[in-house]
């Protein structure tokens, strides 16, 4: 269906043909048919799937039309601010000729250029929990005339902590009687739909099927390689194939910031974005990357909702996700409103156990390989110490004291230092886990085709075998792991029960069992408290009273 198709007032048709739109995308197209008429709607829809001009082209219709919401606002919350702003920056877009003024307003900056645009008239409001909360409490912002409210990405919402937030600021807000409220979120899970159900009146649902959570267009390409390489893979790989933007993906704030620096020393510009960034800084970084200043961005899942690059050429999966429904929201980042992307993942020893769970979630097998030498680039950063900065949300001047970090090294030992040490000794731990993964890889190139004819639970027994000594399924390595995978064994072998206690032996009494009192002694008895190891019953203050008068009869 076309945009053109919709009867919508002139000054939104305006602001559609002016953005590019023409035709409606399938959640633009189910959401437009329904929430047109004032229902409400909670929606499932993944990122990438133009959700954001559903609602938005919605919320102008609503306030220039509908009688009743003639002069009153439009609320939009979001998880991110990086969300928020670009939220804001359609929201200009669709709007430029409705007269409507649409503003952002979320944490990490001074509230003066926030307060100060309240006081002027924001039509539609777009923040983040937080700060609207603020804002709110101290009477900046009014938000009585409120006549519809999104929650986008609600499920991400619930995930950063701010289910108590939203329900505090939905206290405030008139009833669900006098407003429409649509919801959207990848999800429906069970707080999603309580929010639904309690906030809404006779509220629609719309699921964008499951076979649209991937997308075809999207060439998706799994390369085995032990953690030292990973590094040299992703240089060899930047290098020979020179894509125009790149988001490369990590698990953890540290390691983006690590990586960030890696590439730097070998030649390829770089920025990182993590969500303890003064949000000053992580604003420029953003404008940076969209103007094709910076080529790679490395980031984490949470910091990096709400990037939107038209024609990103890269996503590169440094770390493969915990969540198998983050790899989708990674991926779709380069394959936006039908165009064609790259994504390349990286599985290591530390990775394996994440990659099954991936694959039952997208229905499919990603395509595998081993990573062999013509792969690797030359990694200059091996062998030399990373240091990191403190960072912590503030003013942009540094901690939230006001000084800056003092920073510190990118933790333990630096594991790129081929197979032995400084002082001539095998590595030890994570070290020699990845010299095995190493050397098991190259084995693995005549597996990949027998693994592909697996099924799941196989292919998990497979990396079970090969890599038990490195980590469990549940992602604990070393002693740890070793001593309770030893525990197991012992128990299947019906050498030690699960109790701990061996067959046949009578189990020992610590001095901090508690005793039945049945069997407890007197101290004549028991010989008195030294001889048994208890220390003697310490009185209270009445106690000891008692004791007192005891004596004095």
């Amino acid at each position: 269906m076309d945009y053109s198709e919709l009867t919508l007032h002139e000054k939104v048709q305006q602001g559609i043909a002016g953005a590019g739109y023409v035709t409606c995308t399938p959640v633009q197209e189910q959401v437009l048919s329904v929430a047109l008429d004032g229902s409400d709607v909670y929606v499932q829809s993944q990122t990438g799937t133009g959700k954001t001009a559903a609602y938005l082209v919605t919320v102008f219709q609503e306030l220039l039309t509908a009688p009743e919401k003639q002069g009153k606002k439009a609320l939009v919350m979001v998880p991110t601010r990086e969300l928020a702003v670009q939220v804001e920056e359609e929201a200009n877009r669709l709007g430029a000729h409705t007269g409507l003024v649409c503003a952002s307003f979320y944490g990490g900056v001074g509230y003066d250029k926030q307060v100060a645009a309240l006081k002027k008239g924001v039509d539609v409001i777009i923040g983040t929990p937080g700060r609207v909360i603020d804002l709110q409490e101290s009477r900046q912002m009014d938000l009585s005339g409120i006549a519809v409210l999104v929650l986008d990405e609600a499920d991400r919402m619930f995930d950063m902590g701010f289910y108590p937030d939203l329900r505090r600021l939905l206290a405030v807000l008139p009833s669900s009687e006098s407003r429409q409220t649509m919801l959207f979120s990848a999800t429906l899970n069970s707080y999603v739909k309580n929010l639904a159900w309690e906030y809404t009146r006779d509220a629609k649902e719309i699921t964008i099927a499951a076979e649209h959570i991937t997308v075809d267009e999207i060439d998706q390409e799994l390369i085995h390689v032990s953690s030292d390489e990973k590094t040299a893979l992703l240089v060899g790989i930047l290098l020979r194939e020179k894509p125009a933007s790149a988001i490369i993906f990590c698990n953890t704030k540290r390691m983006c910031e690590v990586l960030s620096k890696r590439l730097a020393l070998n030649g390829i510009e770089s920025e990182f974005i993590i969500g303890d960034l003064p949000q000053s800084k992580r604003l420029k970084i953003m404008d940076r990357f969209k103007a094709g200043q910076v080529r790679c961005l490395v980031a984490t899942d949470v910091a990096a909702r709400g990037i939107d690059v038209s024609d990103l050429a890269m996503v590169v999966n440094f770390d493969l996700p915990n969540e198998a429904e983050n790899y989708v929201h990674r991926i779709g980042r380069t394959a936006r409103a039908g165009k064609s992307g790259k994504a390349y993942t990286f599985c290591s020893e530390q990775d394996v156990y994440s990659l099954v769970p991936i694959e039952r979630y997208i229905e499919k097998q990603i395509p595998a390989r081993v990573a062999v030498r013509e792969d690797l680039g030359e990694d200059k950063s091996k062998g030399i110490y990373i240091r990191t900065e403190d960072w912590r949300e503030d003013d942009g001047h540094g901690g939230r004291d006001g000084r800056r970090g003092r920073g510190r090294q990118d933790g333990r030992r630096d594991s790129r230092r081929g197979s032995r040490g400084r002082d001539g000794r095998r590595p030890q731990g994570r070290d020699a886990r990845s010299a095995d993964f190493a050397r098991d890889v190259r084995t693995m190139q005549s597996d990949l085709a027998r693994l592909s004819t697996m099924s799941a639970d196989e292919r998990m027994k497979y990396y079970k075998e090969k890599y038990a000594h490195g980590a469990q399924p549940d992602g604990r390595t070393g002693r740890n792991a070793r001593r309770d995978g030893a525990k197991q064994e012992q128990r299947r072998n019906g050498t030690v029960r699960v109790d701990g206690i061996r067959r046949g032996e009578q189990p020992r009494r610590s001095r901090n069992d508690v005793v039945p009192r049945t069997q407890r002694k007197r101290p004549q008895e028991r010989g008195g408290a030294r001889q048994t190891g208890h220390a003697p019953k310490k009185l209270g203050f009445f106690g000891r009273l008692k004791s007192l008068i005891g004596r004095n009869k």
